[in-house]
């Protein structure tokens, strides 16, 4: 157990970051339970506290007696100085245990520009990089959220990749890892590796080769075991109605990013937005009831003493019963003084009435997600809104007292000219001279966001070469120019963080050694702007002897093969292309959730359908056929 001085601890920012003790955590004695599993998150405790995957895995590990879970995140940069002063190893925040100590060592991979920092965290563990370098002495490292679907650049490091939902996958692995400890794990690692391998969602990739043409192409992957399936099929929870949700989550210690009580009202999301890549990754739609949902925010109230309660999913307004999930809640914590919030708005799913009822104990802007200027734009990704929907959501806004509207948009897009651009900032002006022809007023504010758009594998996208950086910035200035009223404000995201992003998103096992002179050089909190530095990033890539250009911006033949054709989300790649062929015609593709299917193969592929809680209070179950 490492012993944390107070006396320098005091010297660091936000030392509550490391002492564990919060609220709900959970402390076991190793010597009483058969399995020790280090939940790790590559970035600080503020972000890594706000990720539900980490609360839903925790409290589900510890529902068993036979488990120890406990919570590793990166260390900020005060604190890793000083623990690399005195000696002190990378620890869980539960029991002060090194990080090399515990049986499994288990990555969520949330996002790309993290990667440096687990590099970062398994050298301050005492771990080497390499799983060839690593035997049973150290823990096993598991991975798995969105960024595994394409792994293949950090492949090398990790012992067992979980591809897809992961509830079900986890008690499986844990049940089959105790069994062969309490064996003594006959025929060593390998024999268990094949082992796991055997289980359904399971990626091992010692197991597989990559192969290359001559040219330095992508040719496939070679498979060096009978137990390793050529394609990896995701895993899902089907009924999610019954299944385990933490209702006893850790209360930290100081302000994170989301610091509420957070209701997951279902997984996935058939709208079928061309840009994105969890549309694709977590289909089927599968709802809860609002009354499952309600008892899960009574149960999360009373045992955290939050006073906000966020309802998430990828697209929350398209939950079938959120009028009457709404009233539910509203009705259950009215005497409570507990909010309710939802993210960024659908404006096509937009209602003020939920607006108002949601925003009766606090009040705030409201956020919607254009995601281009254009109409044509819009059409090109399938985002199936028009600038009339806008109009009208913020119409409605407007009458109903509110002021400030934020607006999300992406740059970068294919087919993406100039003219698109400039339509981000008409909208924004028809907004604010709307708040005015309503109101009489001129204190309306807009706000404009503008990202980077990342091509993500998996995505009908995937084949598109990245614009240019210097594309990218000059397209952000001539949009900056085209607003020049101090009632917007204008927000854009780094373009050299995106092309790093989309370098990983579609990368391959030769980037791994990249990566590590990355962070040799200094690299870490890559998704932090003050830490961030693209001129590091390109020597290391000179150093590596490794063109950048050839994974984010080289457009991608239909039937060239993918690194990540072998980790199988289920959406197939004919609809893929499909969707990149309706995408150049500025064609729409129908939400399948309550119309006939599209054919994306999902359904059918894990013998599953959409749950869906329409009127009458009835599950629907929406069957597959073209």
């Amino acid at each position: 157990m490492i012993q944390l001085d107070t006396a320098w601890l005091q010297h660091v920012s936000k030392p509550a970051r490391y002492t564990g003790g919060e609220w709900n955590s959970v402390v076991k004695n190793h010597d009483e339970v058969d399995v020790t599993m280090a939940l790790a998150f590559p970035d600080v405790y503020e972000v890594s506290m706000s990720h539900l995957g980490i609360k839903i895995l925790y409290s589900l590990l510890n529902e068993r007696a036979d488990v120890a879970a406990e919570r590793v995140f990166a260390p900020w940069v005060d604190m890793e100085e000083e623990m690399r002063k005195r000696h002190i190893p990378l620890f869980s925040l539960e029991t002060k245990t090194p990080a090399k100590d515990f049986d499994l060592l288990g990555f969520t991979l949330q996002y790309e520009m993290s990667y440096t920092n687990i590099l970062n965290m398994l050298d301050l563990a005492g771990i080497p990089f390499y799983a060839k370098d690593r035997d049973l002495s150290f823990p096993l490292l598991l991975a798995g959220g969105p960024c595994a679907y394409n792994i293949e650049p950090i492949a090398d490091f990790f012992d067992i990749v979980s591809i897809g939902e992961s509830e079900e996958w986890l008690n499986e692995f844990v049940d089959l890892y105790k069994a062969e400890k309490a064996a003594g794990f006959p025929g060593g690692k390998e024999a268990f590796l094949r082992k796991a391998a055997l289980i359904p969602g399971t990626y091992v990739p010692a197991l597989y080769k990559p192969e290359y043409t001559a040219a330095g192409d992508f040719k496939g992957m070679k498979r060096l075991a009978e137990e390793a399936p050529e394609v990896i099929k995701k895993r899902i929870i089907e009924d999610m109605e019954h299944s385990f949700y933490p209702t006893k989550p850790v209360v930290p210690f100081l302000d994170v990013v989301h610091d509420r009580a957070v209701l997951e009202l279902f997984r996935g999301c058939t709208r079928g937005c061309r840009f994105c890549q969890a549309g694709m990754l977590y289909r089927p739609v599968r709802e809860r009831t609002p009354e499952r949902l309600v008892q899960l925010a009574k149960d999360i109230i009373a045992n955290t003493g939050y006073n906000e309660i966020s309802l998430m999913s990828l697209s929350s307004a398209d939950y079938s019963k959120l009028p009457e999930l709404v009233d539910m809640l509203m009705e259950e914590f009215k005497d409570k003084q507990v909010s309710v919030s939802l993210p960024s708005l659908r404006i096509d799913a937009f209602s003020i009435d939920i607006a108002k009822k949601v925003q009766q104990v606090r009040k705030s802007g409201l956020t919607f997600a254009p995601e281009a200027g254009s109409q044509r734009m819009r059409d090109v990704i399938n985002k199936g809104v028009s600038e009339e929907d806008l109009i009208a959501a913020c119409t409605n806004a407007f009458k109903s007292g509110w002021h400030t509207v934020k607006l999300y948009f992406m740059m970068g897009l294919p087919t993406e000219t100039d003219e698109d651009v400039a339509g981000i900032a008409d909208l924004a002006y028809k907004v604010l001279d709307l708040h005015r022809e309503i109101t009489g007023k001129r204190n309306g504010k807009v706000t404009v966001s503008v990202s980077f758009f990342v091509p993500k594998s998996h995505s009908p996208y995937q084949w598109y070469g990245q614009q240019a950086v210097e594309e990218i910035h000059r397209k952000q200035q001539y949009l900056k120019t085209l607003i020049n009223n101090r009632n917007i404000s204008y927000h854009y995201h780094d373009g050299a963080t995106g092309y790093m992003e989309a370098v990983f998103a579609r990368g391959d096992r030769r980037l791994a050694k990249t990566l590590i002179e990355a962070w040799r050089l200094g690299c870490k909190f890559d998704g932090w702007t003050e830490y961030f530095s693209i001129d590091t990033w390109l020597e290391a890539f000179k150093n590596t002897g490794i063109d950048p250009d050839y994974y984010a911006r080289r457009n991608r033949d239909f039937d060239e093969p993918l690194p990540w054709d072998h980790l199988d989300d289920t959406v197939s790649k004919n609809y893929l292309k499909q969707e990149w062929e309706r995408a150049v015609r500025a064609d729409l593709t129908r939400d399948c959730r309550r119309l006939p299917c599209n054919g994306c193969n999902v359904c059918p592929e894990l013998d599953t359908a959409i749950i869906d809680y329409k009127e009458g209070g009835r599950v629907e179950k929406v069957t597959f056929g073209i």
